[in-house]
């Protein structure tokens, strides 16, 4: 049974390609919006879906995207971008770059498809992260533009409640994906950090696209404006850590 429709932002890899996995699953048909065309057609020929190119730093290529679309039941924005930086080397044009991907971009495709999505008694599931209430130093413009995100959430699910349409926001904690690989490499720093997580493990894509399939269900008919946190209990681990740090672990 066909559930109906879903577009995912950042759908070639990671998260966003075990969310279209999962939503596939579900008996959704998926959009795949990508800016890289081999990893969209790659995941789009995966889930029997359509694979979408989109750079979303660009507005003119955002309209482009929401003018192909006819019918929508579900919105994932899920493409993120983490360039890292200092503060102190941050420069205004890749903190715009970075708030235009991350959240600039959500706001524009919720404006532009509410409509669709007002049509069905749809569904916006913006993936947030752990670093939307948790400090995380060098993280330049991600933090700021996560935290925008999750605000964005909130303020959708009042001043749109007219619609219809449910805001919720999924906010991982650390994940083993592409992205990750370069801090997971060593296999005794990741012992070391899955040992002080409550969880005892590193998350995977798809313990985010679980979450994300729950949003996007019936199942959730009665939740918006919340953020769920799925971080294994990272971001309540102040204490297991410090301890962890003072005993050189």
């Amino acid at each position: 049974m066909v559930m109906g429709e879903a577009l995912v932002t950042g759908a070639g890899q990671g998260i966003g390609r075990a969310i279209a996995h999962r939503l596939a699953s579900d008996g959704y048909s998926v959009t795949v919006v990508d800016r890289d065309e081999t990893t969209a057609k790659v995941v789009a020929n995966d889930v029997d879906g359509r694979a979408t190119v989109c750079d979303l730093s660009d507005s003119s290529a955002i309209e482009e995207l929401v003018t192909s679309v006819r019918k929508l039941d579900v919105l994932v924005n899920n493409a993120g971008i983490f360039p890292p930086s200092p503060l102190k080397d941050l420069t205004a044009e890749r903190f715009r770059h970075v708030m235009d991907v991350n959240a600039i971009a959500p706001l524009l495709l919720t404006q532009r498809l509410l409509p669709l999505l007002s049509d069905t008694n749809g569904s916006v599931v913006n993936v947030a992260s752990m670093a939307s209430k948790v400090a995380m130093p060098g993280a330049g413009a991600y933090s700021p533009s996560k935290a925008a995100l999750v605000s964005l959430t909130k303020l959708c699910a009042v001043e749109f409640s007219h619609s219809g349409v449910r805001f919720n926001a999924v906010a991982p904690g650390g994940v083993l994906t592409e992205g990750t690989a370069q801090y997971t490499a060593d296999p005794d720093r990741e012992s070391r950090f899955n040992a002080v997580l409550p969880l005892g493990r590193r998350g995977s894509p798809e313990d985010i696209a679980d979450v994300v399939s729950f949003f996007a269900s019936p199942d959730s008919r009665y939740i918006t404006g919340q953020v769920l946190y799925v971080d294994g209990g990272l971001s309540e681990a102040t204490i297991p850590f410090l301890r962890a740090a003072q005993d050189g672990g």
